[in-house]
């Protein structure tokens, strides 16, 4: 028998992101001649399996059978062996919007171990005037329990002595068309509006993920899933 979780509300991710995200929007077509503003983020985190590292390799290698899963609410579909179409929903701000979409490539391991993730073409789509570059880095590390445990002030009952940390980092680009109104704003405001939102949604999705994959993975595999104690 499986676990049953309960799911951390603080990482729930909403079916229409734009509720956290925007500010008064409308739709208006970008004119091709826009001038693309760019907009840059980098992330870096550690998610944390209670098994051996090649339990957890198996598993990562075989994303057809869970990754359209965990990503849920967002919707995605398969492309090709290792590619997926991800529609993360519509995001915007300073009264303009657009529906964030983008295909990513799950590359399988390389001789070193590292997993990387790009972004590729989604068949058939022509954006509406934006443009992602997304490469992701990932190491699968082995941390040893004792020591985990200690630091991050949770029970070790039932764990193997060494756990596995994915460690990863993301580098994030997105190109972004205006339309003219947007244009004639400070240009300061808008790179740190950019950014600042990008930052935001690239940490919700990052953390939405992170969390519905260790729920999911120890859930299939039937094994204990610590709760880590809030630091006020």
């Amino acid at each position: 028998m499986h676990h049953n979780f309960a799911v951390d509300k603080t990482l729930e991710m909403d079916k229409n992101l734009i509720s956290n995200f925007y500010l008064s929007t409308t739709e208006i077509e970008t004119p091709e001649t826009s001038k693309t503003h760019w907009f840059k983020t980098k992330y870096s985190d550690c998610m944390e399996l209670y098994v051996d590292v090649e339990t957890v390799a198996k598993h990562f290698v075989s994303h057809r059978n869970w990754f359209c899963r965990c990503a849920h609410p967002m919707k995605v579909e398969p492309i090709g062996e290792n590619g997926y179409d991800v529609l993360i929903g519509k995001l915007g701000a300073l009264g303009y919007q657009v529906e964030a979409r983008v295909g990513l490539e799950l590359v399988p391991p390389d001789s070193a171990g590292i997993y990387r993730i790009r972004n590729i073409q989604v068949p058939n789509y022509t954006d509406p005037g934006y443009e992602i570059q997304f490469q992701s880095e990932m190491k699968l590390i082995e941390l040893p329990t004792d020591q985990f445990c200690s630091q991050k002030e949770i029970q070790k009952l039932g764990l193997p002595s060494v756990i596995t940390g994915a460690k990863w980092n993301l580098d994030l680009t997105v190109g972004v068309k205006f339309p003219q109104f947007i244009q004639k704003m400070s240009p300061g405001l808008i790179q740190k509006t950019g950014n600042g939102l990008l930052l935001k949604v690239v940490r919700q999705v990052s953390q939405f993920l992170s969390y519905k994959t260790q729920i999911d993975f120890h859930t299939t595999y039937n094994l204990p899933f610590p709760k880590q104690r809030k630091r006020k």
